[in-house]
């Protein structure tokens, strides 16, 4: 028999590059939903009135607003997972110092389940257990690495920025545009950057790019759409 190299199962690289694409995923789906909230709420008062001074208040107050729910929200939704996967990690720590044989026959008995024969589950969890029994039983059980825990402050700031970045296309265009070009210039500055955010969300979740683009792209139409339609509807009852 072929010895055996536990090195394959030691995977830095791989999951150095999911930690990124999910980065990556969190501050596309961020910046989308900035655009879509400011841009849906700018374009629904600038159909309600033609006040500059209205529509850039409100495009602000949606700005700051969204952004600080956006950063609250990740942080406790953070907070929750990441007190969960440090409970896993005290409780794998406690087993290992209990009862370590117990844990490495578990270990053996989960590398059986997945097809591998006996002699050599024992083999892989030995090895693996050597080399780092903590790391190789939360990978097993929780599919968690250690090193890996997320920071909820890091994740509310880039959730704070990564909303307020896309937030800011459609307020910037709607506030410096001329009037009469006030709504197209908006529209067309959003459905240029909602292009982007779909080409790379299909990027991070390795989706195809096509059906990303028009997902995104037409959610953002139909939200401005139907909140300008309010605005507009809303400002006639109104006058």
């Amino acid at each position: 028999m072929a010895e055996f190299d536990n090195t394959k199962y030691d995977l830095p690289s791989d999951q150095a590059d999911s930690g990124k694409l999910n980065k990556l995923r969190a501050a596309v789906l961020g910046a989308n939903d900035g655009i879509v909230s400011v841009s849906s709420v700018v374009m629904g008062v600038a159909g309600a009135t033609s006040d500059s001074r209205a529509i850039t208040v409100a495009g602000m107050a949606a700005l700051i607003a969204g952004a600080l729910s956006m950063a609250v929200g990740e942080y406790v939704s953070v907070s929750s997972q990441s007190d969960a996967e440090k409970a896993y990690i005290d409780e794998e720590k406690k087993d290992l110092v209990e009862n370590p044989e117990y844990e490495l026959d578990e270990l053996a008995r989960e590398y059986m389940k997945h097809g591998v024969s006996t002699k050599l589950a024992h083999q892989v969890a030995v090895e693996l257990t050597e080399r780092d029994a903590l790391r190789a039983h939360l990978r097993m059980h929780f599919n968690l690495d250690p090193d890996e825990i997320n920071d909820p402050w890091h994740a509310a700031m880039a959730s704070f920025v990564a909303f307020t970045l896309g937030g800011l296309v459609p307020f910037i265009a709607i506030v410096a545009s001329p009037h009469h070009l006030r709504i197209p210039m908006t529209a067309a500055a959003v459905l240029v950057t909602l292009f982007a955010v779909g080409y790379l969300s299909a990027v991070a979740g390795g989706a195809g790019k096509t059906r990303a683009i028009l997902r995104v792209m037409l959610g953002g139409m139909a939200a401005m759409a139907i909140t300008y339609g309010v605005g507009v509807a809303f400002g006639a009852s109104v006058a």
